[in-house]
């Protein structure tokens, strides 16, 4: 059923249904509902009004309402021709694309800007995250094996109390209307501290106990549980081993039959994708990604 409302054409069953399943699955009142800001009104104006009719109370408590997405600066639309799917980031086949991206570097591109900021999609932003999330990572890896000496404490009473602050500041970023963007902004302040403790440049001790073991599992938790993002290559850890042991057992049959331009092949086209392929004594091969 259609109707004509005097802001246009809408389907109040669309609004109903929406309502209906979120009231199953998540209870008459919930914490966040997301969505488009063209999505506002009517849409979940509409569904704010038959929740609220049916269960006498309000739906959601926060509503999250992301900003539209723009492609080089131009906006996003079929009407535009200007449209990027998921599957062409991770692909690559996109003709704004020189290369295929992470489902991590995009996660991590989106969390650089705020929900209600506009998203400009480009390759050179996509490859400026991919390295920004690299940067991070290494130095999430290098704190982690990071140990500290509390018999040789020789605190540094700034650098601690500046420590604390912006991990305190965290939690007061995202109390403040989500601003995943200035988490991690405080996150790549405290990056040179890291690499300067692994490198000795500082040392460990410069930064209490307590502080320290604060720094250490704050990054896991803001990382790993909240924004959700994993290492890119443990991520591709398990299908790329199995990927490669495939073709190893082929390479290896190829070679057995003396076929040595199938060998030579794959060998050749893995070492064009960054993969290098090792011959290694009793017939063995082991392989490594540049």
């Amino acid at each position: 059923m259609r109707w004509q409302s005097p802001w246009g054409v809408g389907y109040p069953g669309w609004h109903i249904e929406c309502s209906a399943m979120a009231t199953k699955y998540l209870g008459a009142q919930f914490d966040i509902h997301g969505g488009g800001m063209d999505l506002l009104f009517p849409h979940h104006e509409s569904e704010i009004a038959q929740s609220t009719i049916c269960n006498h109370s309000a739906p959601v408590r926060y509503w999250i309402h992301n900003n539209m997405i723009t492609i080089n600066g131009r906006k996003m639309g079929k009407s535009y021709n200007n449209v990027i799917k998921l599957t062409e980031l991770f692909s690559g086949d996109h003709p704004i694309l020189e290369k295929a991206y992470h489902p991590m570097t995009v996660r991590f591109f989106i969390l650089q800007t705020h929900y209600r900021s506009t998203l400009d999609f480009s390759n050179e932003a996509l490859q400026a995250s991919e390295k920004g999330l690299k940067r991070l990572w290494d130095a999430y890896e290098k704190l982690g094996n990071l140990s500290i000496d509390d018999s040789q404490q020789a605190i540094d009473a700034e650098l601690d109390e500046k420590i604390r602050k912006q991990i305190a500041e965290f939690d007061e970023f995202m109390n403040d209307d989500f601003s995943t963007a200035k988490v991690l902004a405080n996150m790549f302040e405290i990056v040179p501290v890291i690499n300067s403790m692994k490198d000795k440049i500082i040392p460990v001790s410069a930064l209490s106990k307590q502080t320290f073991e604060l720094l250490q599992t704050s990054f896991k938790t803001w990382l790993e549980d909240i924004f959700g993002l994993q290492s890119v290559s443990e991520a591709d850890n398990a299908k790329l081993h199995g990927v490669m042991q495939l073709l190893i057992d082929i390479r290896k049959e190829a070679k057995s039959r003396k076929d040595f331009a199938t060998s030579d092949k794959i060998r050749n086209q893995l070492a064009a994708l960054g993969i290098t392929l090792k011959d290694e004594k009793g017939g063995e091969m082991s392989w490594s990604v540049e």
